[in-house]
């Protein structure tokens, strides 16, 4: 007869038991062994397919413990027959796996600072629900003359990254000279070729047929709307080009790396 050996384990030491969630579609969650974020797309026995942000899959074994949820220890399980096909998950306006019901996180210390608040409106326009997801806090500066000020007081660092987005950021321009100053291992600045965050947005999408060339020395957005037949009313006529920009096929590809890469720069590990 075989005999009972009883568990000695100290309770402090057992494991805690974790809840156990169904691995539904659009279910986000992180892996932790690569750090790996997704939407659930599929679910398969034994495995589960995450996809992204940007797109890409990965599969994991469905294992005990293998997942974070909202930043807490869970055991994926497969769902039940009706829910476990393959879905597409539906997408944010800037392309990424959209997270139905999903909490804002805390803001991390990190920022992202663009220029005015125009640039401001559309970084959230397109990239508001991935922000609020990722804890990034947006705030805007009047111009880049104080951003080596801004900066140093900021003191960014490995837990403090900054993110800085400058309008008409080319080679030789004062711009481009300020953003050298302040970039570092913990500060990012990128910029996009554009005059102004307008010609950001495809002429297309706002029904012309290009942004008009604007005479040096006089005040760009004011030209625009003088030559375009706007009233001289550049507010109302920013809320009009603002409100035709849908999603991220608005806006020029200059622009959407340039954002995208910030983004991952102050969220990195």
């Amino acid at each position: 007869m075989r005999q009972y050996s009883p568990d000695l384990t100290p309770p402090w030491k057992k494991p805690k038991p974790v809840p156990e969630v169904p691995a539904e579609p659009g279910l986000v969650v992180e892996e932790p062994g690569t750090g790996f974020c997704g939407a659930v797309i599929r679910c398969e026995a034994g495995t589960v397919t995450l996809e992204d942000r940007f797109g890409k899959h990965r599969v994991f074994p469905l294992e005990p413990r293998g997942f974070l949820l909202e930043g807490q220890v869970v055991t994926l399980t497969r769902p039940s027959a009706a829910s476990s096909a393959t879905v597409r998950p539906t997408r944010t306006a800037s392309g990424s796996v959209a997270v139905p019901g999903a909490r804002a996180r805390v803001a991390r210390a990190g920022r992202i600072y663009v220029e005015g608040r125009h640039d401001a409106e559309l970084v959230e326009r397109v990239w508001g629900d991935d922000l609020r997801i990722e804890g990034v806090v947006v705030e805007y500066l009047e111009g880049v003359d104080d951003l080596p000020a801004i900066v140093a007081d900021f003191s960014p660092g490995p837990d403090a990254r900054l993110g800085v987005l400058v309008d008409h950021l080319v080679p030789g321009s004062k711009e481009s000279r300020i953003a050298a100053a302040v970039t570092s291992d913990h500060a990012l600045v990128l910029g996009h070729p554009y005059i102004d965050i307008w010609e950001a947005v495809k002429p297309s999408s706002v029904g012309i047929q290009s942004w008009p060339r604007v005479p040096h020395g006089q005040d760009w957005k004011t030209g625009v709307c003088r030559a375009l037949g706007w009233p001289d009313n550049t507010g109302a006529a920013w809320q009009h080009i603002l409100s035709h920009v849908h999603t991220y096929k608005d806006l020029q590809p200059e622009l959407l790396g340039r954002v995208e890469e910030l983004i991952d720069f102050v969220t990195a590990p």
